[in-house]
């Protein structure tokens, strides 16, 4: 995946690069692929980069030209660097107001700044001057490199570790670990300060090798630092590959439909009991707590109290679907969707009456979206899709203004480019409980005894 992809860029953004582990690779880097794809880029500094950086750059100008000068030079070069005066070879950046005047004086797609500095280290924590992002900006690329991890924590590796050691007690010389990355990151005073508040913040966890080891001790940190409710994604990756990111985490939440009335089962099917001791609907929340998404609701009609205090220990949101005797698993569809928080940036749609449906199709599903196969994830099998299937949030409007007698399907269908099919190897995906006869055959093919007694059913 591209950088501008990952970072979801939009014309008329101003980009600034903080942290420490490749800023003005990453800053150089997503230039190129813009001025490639027909974007006139402009690039500065807020502090003060190497002479040599200069050479990376298709041409280099002061900052106080004039615009007619300078739109000059966006047509003849498509990226150009701004810069204020070279002394000591160091490239030092203009005053802090020059760069709204800019904004409305030239005509380029986009600004990007390198706003902070590291002194080429791996890893940072920001010193209280730091860093110098212009409030302007639109987005905050957060770096950091994975190679600082088993590194002892000193100033060979990172920037300013006295303050991890003063705030978290970090021991010094001790080999660096990801839940310190990820703490130092997910920090508004050490990791992200200044950040405006339109601002979208990325971290860019860059240096990570393409072994499924690193891959996840990354992902590790992505995960705890999406604890963070300002961080909107981690992309993973390595700035100077071809295809820089492997992947974006980014904040998932379930949607599990399990409202029905049960009619042709005779009692409540959710609960059911399943394995362990456990009921239906216990075992499927188990198995997406396990998989660690951020959110989990769980959307309940028919006995609904008796459900919510089931599931009460595994901390998930219950919200009711008031119309659910009308059998439209559309409307409960939509109620889960709005009871998700704002942060969530797709919706995996998990019914509730499936047991047998896998943490590894999960993973397949997940991965798939991570790594940007489609904005659509659906599992397939035999070339027929199924549940779970995760929607991008771009699409949840459109699910939320079908009508009565319409179904998520139009949606899926009216999208069919933007899905992905991730293949499974069984049909657990296709397979929910509607009648006593389907019970017993998911448990038989779940490897559990299909002629366990099922309690008598609720009449309250």
């Amino acid at each position: 995946m591209k950088l501008a992809r990952a970072f979801g860029l939009s014309k008329g953004e101003v980009v600034a690069f903080i942290g420490a582990g490749g800023k003005t690779s990453a800053l150089v880097g997503l230039g190129y692929e813009l001025m490639e794809q027909g974007w006139r880029v402009l690039a500065t500094t807020t502090t003060r980069i190497g002479v040599d950086q200069l050479d990376l750059m298709p041409f280099a100008m002061r900052y106080d030209a004039s615009p007619i000068i300078m739109s000059q030079a966006l047509s003849d070069h498509r990226f150009v660097f701004l810069y204020d005066s070279i002394r000591q070879n160091k490239v030092f950046g203009g005053d802090g107001d020059w760069i709204r005047r800019l904004l409305d004086a030239v005509d380029s797609d986009v600004l990007l700044v390198e706003a902070d500095g590291a002194r080429g280290r791996l890893f940072k924590a920001l010193k209280p001057h730091e860093p110098m992002i212009p409030s302007e900006a639109t987005l905050v690329v957060q770096m950091a490199a994975l190679s600082v991890l088993d590194k002892p924590l000193n100033e060979q590796y990172v920037y300013n570790p006295q303050a991890m050691h003063e705030k978290y007690g970090f021991f010094p010389e001790t080999p660096i670990q990801a839940p310190w990355v990820a703490q130092i990151l997910r920090d508004e005073e050490l990791g992200w300060r200044g950040a405006p508040s339109q601002a979208r913040i990325i971290t860019f966890l860059n240096q990570v090798p393409l072994g499924q080891h690193s891959r996840q001790r990354a992902r590790t940190i992505a995960r705890l630092t999406l604890k963070a409710s300002r961080i909107d994604a981690v992309a993973i990756g390595s700035v100077r590959a071809a295809d820089p990111i492997y992947e974006v985490q980014k904040p998932i939440g379930a949607v599990v439909l399990a409202a029905g009335l049960s009619s042709r089962m005779g009692q409540h099917k959710i609960l059911l009991p399943w394995q362990d001791g456990k009921t239906i609907i216990e075992h499927i929340v188990e198995q997406l707590v396990r998989s660690r998404l951020e959110e989990i609701v769980v959307v309940l009609g028919h006995q609904a109290d008796a459900v919510k205090r089931l599931l009460k220990p595994y901390g998930v949101t219950c919200v009711i679907n008031k119309a659910y005797k009308n059998g439209e698993m559309l409307v409960s569809m939509q109620t889960g969707l709005k009871a998700l928080s704002p942060r969530m940036a797709a919706a995996l749609i998990v019914l509730g009456d499936q047991p047998r449906m896998e943490p590894r199709t999960i993973y397949k599903v997940l991965k798939a979206y991570a790594e940007g196969q489609g904005d659509i994830v659906m599992p397939s099998y035999q070339r027929r899709r199924g549940h779970p299937y995760l929607l991008d949030r771009c699409y949840w409007q459109d699910i939320l203004a079908l009508k009565t007698g319409q179904s998520a399907r139009e949606v899926m269908n009216a999208n069919e480019a933007a899905i992905a099919y991730v293949e499974v190897s069984n049909d657990s995906i296709l397979c929910d409980i509607d009648t006593p006869q389907d019970y017993r055959e998911e448990r038989e093919r779940a490897g559990l005894n299909p002629h366990l007694p099922t309690p008598p059913q609720d009449q309250s």
